[in-house]
């Protein structure tokens, strides 16, 4: 595997967590080979070409000495914390012609080690499970070989990971299947024997479940007490003396990589989320962001955000956010593969991909966003036993839009009535206009004086209802006998407010300027929203 450059190590992880303080003399383009934790006081190695030296509790005077050292050894560059107030070791690198990364300044040097070292040890990409499920077809052939039987590796939900190939060993047509299908066929029977696999301590002998399939030894896969799945080997009478050691032996080297695998997913899921997390709040390059993303050149993309109903009224909340973030990546991963999804201030953000021609959610049909969002809804609802709204952005084309999409999705989310979990920014347009106006007129003097204000505080002093009387009048186009249903009065007491309002708290109901604005300021500021509605 060639070694990922400085340029891809940065796009990989980004800021917040690395920043370029000053290139390279050889640019961005400098491969990273290797990531070294360098202790103050410890003797610098003398040839590390394209390393990554991380300086641990080095004082801020020993940088030069250090950077010259580290020229002399071929380093590719040093990784400091803070780094905003160290212009002595910019200058330093800047003269041995050495990259200078940062990291924040509270960054645990092995998390830091632990991250660089992930991000240039792997490049995961779409669909591929990492080198430790390739490695896993090897570790099959080789337990084949010395247990003496073909073998499949599955994980804990009898899916299966790896099979030998080993010519002139027996098979039956269960394995076949499993192969094809990539699953273990469901049936009381087999539930049966994964639950004997699972309860003993180490290999088993299975009976056939017919006539047609032959026995089985199989070995539960465990680390740490957690099973990771389980290795299973025809027997057809020919196998080896020493076959459940050889067995066991070979369960263990499977958890290794299974654990591998895991910490390679989790972290490429860790720097997915990352990325999508500046994309969002635009802080990253758009356009280098969305093609890391794996959305193509002129990809519709829609941002759909999920929040927990009543947040803060649970003792657990974080670790229902948390369940809710495993619940809508397991659903859109279903539905788009390796997907984007990200928590961010208690808040699941999910881009998606609009595929093929969908309709716009204002005709009457519901977009397939909009049910898969529904369908989350629901789900999470039964899983995670409170209730959970989704707000869905306007589908973008261009990956600086993506932040826009987010505000939608946020701002859909404050505008859902008591009834409605789950709306797209288009059917809830107005409303989102509304509120935006409401924010922009609010604090702004000369778009909050006016009669409104004294129609309110009438009302709140004396028991009466003239403000909501404006609002439907004026929502009924200053119809009085529409204006009187929806406030389920006669029109002579609908038409004796509305002179009362005019004659004594100053509303203009005869200009039609002062009527709009009357009715803006009553529906923004004022929070009034007619009758029935408020």
């Amino acid at each position: 595997m060639d070694a990922r450059t400085l340029e891809e190590l940065i796009g990989t992880l980004g800021e917040p967590l690395l920043r370029v303080l000053t290139a390279p003399a050889d640019g961005l383009a400098t491969p990273v080979s290797e990531i070294l934790l360098y202790g103050h006081g410890d003797p610098f190695p003398r040839s590390v070409p394209g390393a990554l030296v991380l300086t641990v509790g080095l004082p801020p005077g020993q940088i030069e000495p250090l950077a010259r050292d580290a020229a002399a050894a071929g380093v590719a560059g040093l990784v400091v914390r803070g780094g905003a107030s160290q212009p002595e070791a910019v200058a330093a690198a800047k003269a041995h012609g050495l990259a200078l990364l940062a990291v924040d300044e509270d960054a645990a040097w092995h998390h830091v080690h632990l991250l660089l070292a992930s991000a240039i040890g792997s490049r995961p990409g779409p669909g591929d499970s990492g080198a430790a499920f390739g490695d896993l077809f090897s570790l099959a052939n080789a337990v084949a070989a010395a247990v003496g039987g073909a073998t499949v590796i599955e994980d804990a939900r009898q899916r299966i990971l790896a099979h030998s190939t080993l010519p002139r060993q027996a098979v039956d047509e269960a394995r076949r299947q499993g192969i094809l299908g990539r699953q273990v066929p469901s049936s009381p029977e087999n539930s049966e024997q994964y639950r004997v696999l699972f309860a003993a301590p180490g290999p088993v002998r299975l009976a056939a479940l017919d006539g047609e399939e032959l026995p089985r030894l199989a070995v539960a896969i465990r680390a740490g007490g957690e099973t990771l799945g389980s290795v299973w080997v025809v027997d057809d009478g020919h196998l080896a003396p020493d076959s459940e050691e050889a067995l066991a032996r070979g369960a263990s080297t499977a958890a290794l990589l299974l654990l591998r695998a895991r910490a390679g997913e989790e972290l490429s899921r860790q720097l997915t989320s990352d990325l999508l997390r500046r994309l969002l709040d635009g802080s990253a390059d758009p356009v280098g962001a969305a093609h890391r993303l794996g959305f193509a050149e002129g990809t519709l993309v829609r941002v759909v955000a999920f929040s927990l109903d009543g947040a803060g009224s649970t003792p657990d909340e974080e670790q229902t956010a948390l369940r809710l973030l495993d619940l809508v990546r397991l659903h859109c991963e279903a539905r788009y593969g390796r997907h984007a999804c990200v928590l961010v201030d208690g808040r699941v953000y999910a881009l998606l991909p609009v595929t093929g021609a969908e309709p716009s959610g204002s005709g009457g049909r519901k977009e397939r966003h909009q049910r898969i969002a529904e369908d989350i809804v629901r789900r999470a609802a039964q899983a995670l036993r409170i209730r959970v709204r989704a707000g869905l952005g306007e589908a973008v084309a261009e990956p600086a839009a993506v932040r826009g999409s987010r505000d939608d999705a946020d701002l859909v989310l404050r505008v859902l009535g008591p009834g409605e979990d789950v709306a797209v920014v288009t059917e809830v347009r107005a409303r989102v206009t509304l509120l935006r106006l409401r924010e922009l007129m609010d604090g702004q003097r000369a778009l909050t004086a006016g009669s409104w204000r004294e129609v309110l505080a009438y009302d709140a002093g004396h028991g009466t209802d003239y403000a909501r009387t404006l609002v439907c009048w004026l929502d009924a186009g200053g119809d009085v006998a529409r204006a009187a249903g929806l406030l389920a009065v006669h029109p002579n007491t609908c038409r004796y407010r509305l002179r009362q309002a005019q004659q004594h708290l100053g509303v203009d109901l005869d200009d039609p300027d002062e009527r709009l604005v009357l009715w803006l300021q009553l529906r923004t500021l004022g929070g009034l929203r007619g009758a029935g509605r408020s």
